[in-house]
């Protein structure tokens, strides 16, 4: 039995999984991140890491059959397909302060972001807010160059492209439809993403 659930634009998402599922992120329309970060169902201490999953894969993308693991270097999840292969494990989700940083937002202008779309979507669950979110952010398009700058590209996934993870524990997960409508690291558009847990 297959459960469907939609992403709204510039919403959040949370989910309890269990060890064995499948979980399939699709882009619906194209070009949209999905922000997605993870937490052991009884240990809330133990929670997706990107610096983690970098160490642990000896690199900073995440290839199908790779693990994508937690704080205490634990398999959490694993990439068993991927229509897109380029995705973020590198920056931090967005949220306000950053919007005021990057993009010059002053506070009547600020309104979603991933930080407070997954804390808000991990609430339900007990789960506390924490000082940052460093999600794996699947389709997110970041490109490092030979001289260590960063720049965040158009995302490569084209509508219907999509991940498939398996869970390796029971958890509390939560998704974010990435709502920077500025720039190229939605395509410059904000649309849904529709989730499936099997």
């Amino acid at each position: 039995m297959t459960q469907q659930f939609i992403v709204p634009p510039k919403k959040g998402l949370g989910l309890k999984v269990h060890k064995g599922q499948i979980i399939k992120v699709v882009d619906v329309e194209g070009q949209q991140v999905a922000d997605f970060t993870a937490y052991h169902a009884k240990d809330f201490y133990e929670h997706l890491d990107q610096g983690a999953t970098i160490d642990a894969n000896q690199s900073i993308n995440v290839k199908v059959g790779d693990h994508i693991y937690s704080n205490l270097y634990k398999p959490m999840l694993t990439l068993i397909e991927d229509t897109v292969g380029k995705h973020d494990l590198l920056l931090p989700a967005c949220r306000p302060d950053m919007n005021r940083l990057l993009y010059g937002k002053h506070k009547d202008e600020l309104q979603d972001t991933c930080y407070d779309n997954m804390s808000g979507a991990l609430e339900q669950f007990g789960v506390p807010r924490p000082h940052m979110h460093y999600p794996f952010a699947i389709f997110m398009n970041t490109v490092l160059d030979e001289k260590g700058n960063l720049s965040v590209e158009t995302p490569l996934s084209d509508a219907g492209d999509y991940v498939r993870l398996r869970a390796e524990m029971d958890l509390v997960v939560a998704f974010s439809s990435c709502p920077i409508e500025k720039g190229k690291c939605n395509g410059e558009s904000v649309t849904a993403l529709r989730v499936e847990i099997s």
